[in-house]
């Protein structure tokens, strides 16, 4: 390992929760990852300490101007032991865009993975086994300079902490019920609507908000100019099949580059699936939706990995997708990214890397 990053135990471990009780982004690890920066130094002082609040000025940059950053991804544990990580390289990558938008210091993709490697071998015994459970490894960056004043901090906080989860969905692979949001706007060319960055998130709440008081679990945003052409669901990317054609909304710098939409449009290529990534308006989904030939629609993200969309409600008109049921292709995605996440099929993508 090119890294090698000191480690303080915690002297108070933390009792493990139960597997079949985990629920998502609630209980944490014993230990985290901490590194800083400096103008003139750069990222220095890597380590790994026990899991633990925060000491920071009021006047932190992060608290009044939101220059910060978050990445997501899981470790699985096999069944012969091994500790897998699914495409690490791919949310260093992803950081490194991040960073770039919001005037973030570069971090070596090396060293962003080997950080995540590192504390995850510390917390190895924290990883679920159970059916449906894994590790969840949030990284993140915040500006960490003390001061009143619209520029790029000169000091940030690299940090990497670690959930043991269950399913995202309570249903699991249930279908859920999205709303089509024609009000709100979560992002336009030219903002941050491809970087991974919490103004995303803190700016789609109000929406999300009016569309759980309706009885929906997620929101299925609308482009921002024309409000018209589907672009990702609030957590995940959005998957229509229609007729025998996979649609997903082109990467044109408004919604993620999700890593598991990546790797869904790889499976269906090598499946041989007719795969597009062009605009699509919420008419013609309706249209398909009416007339039959909306086969499927889904999502994905690294937390739900995939979810199948039942219902879908847009302009006070409500679409039943396949009755209410996974469709064969969501099912078969599930079955084969969950299945090489936790080894037990065999990864001839070269997706996973094993944390030693």
């Amino acid at each position: 390992m090119k890294y090698d990053f000191p480690v303080t135990k915690t002297t108070s471990p933390k009792t493990k929760p139960a597997a079949d009780s985990l629920k998502f982004g609630t209980c944490f690890t014993d230990h985290m990852f901490v590194m800083d920066y400096q103008e003139g130094k750069g990222w220095h002082d890597g380590r790994i300490v026990p899991y633990g609040p925060l000491s920071l000025d009021p006047a932190t940059a992060v608290f009044h101007y939101a220059q910060e950053m978050f990445e997501g991804l899981k470790a699985y544990k096999t069944s012969d032991g091994r500790i897998l990580l699914f495409r690490p390289d791919m949310n260093a990558k992803r950081t490194a865009k991040t960073n770039d938008r919001l005037c973030i210091p570069h971090m070596d993709e090396e060293l962003f993975v080997e950080a995540i490697k590192a504390v995850v071998k510390v917390d190895a015994d924290w990883i679920p086994e159970k059916e449906g459970t894994s590790l969840y490894i949030r990284p993140f960056i915040i500006a960490d300079e003390a001061f009143l004043g619209v520029r790029p901090s000169k000091s940030y906080r690299f940090m990497v902490i670690l959930s043991p989860v269950g399913p995202y969905y309570a249903g699991g692979l249930k279908p859920t019920k999205i709303y089509v949001e024609d009000r709100y706007v979560r992002a336009a060319h030219g903002g941050t609507g491809e970087a991974k960055c919490g103004g995303n998130y803190a700016a789609s709440l109000k929406a999300q908000v009016e569309a759980a008081e309706k009885g929906y679990e997620q929101i299925l945003w609308l482009d921002g100019v024309e409000k018209k052409y589907v672009e990702e669901i609030g957590t995940s990317n959005a998957f229509f099949m229609i007729n025998d054609e996979v649609i997903t909304a082109p990467l044109k710098g408004t919604i993620l580059p999700g890593i598991t939409r990546d790797s869904v449009i790889a499976l269906l290529k090598k499946k041989g699936i007719k795969i597009s990534e062009r605009r699509l308006s919420i008419e013609e989904v309706s249209e398909a939706a009416e007339n039959g030939t909306l086969r499927e629609m889904f999502a994905s993200g690294t937390a739900a990995v995939i979810s199948p969309v039942g219902e879908l409600s847009y302009m006070n008109k409500k679409s039943v997708i396949n009755d209410m049921q996974i469709g064969p292709v969501a099912q078969d995605l599930y079955d084969t990214l969950y299945g090489i996440q936790t080894g037990r099929i065999k990864d001839d993508m070269g997706w996973t890397v094993e944390v030693k």
